[in-house]
């Protein structure tokens, strides 16, 4: 399960890394596969919410 997991974040830190400038579209393309990952690895609902929130907040600047 946490092999999964781990391989599905790296691959979708990779495609950010890949990219010469992060626009918002990039940001949440990787938010929505960094979503179905944690879900699949049964993740609570809430937990992630609040966890990507954080994480689109501080990685968009609002």
């Amino acid at each position: 399960m946490f092999d999964n997991l781990t391989d599905r974040l790296s691959n979708s830190f990779k495609v950010l890394q890949g990219k010469h400038k992060l626009s918002e579209a990039n940001i949440k393309d990787a938010i929505r596969e960094v979503r179905r990952a944690l879900l699949e690895a049964d993740v609570a609902l809430e937990v992630i919410k609040v966890f990507l929130d954080q994480v689109q907040t501080k990685a968009l600047g609002l």
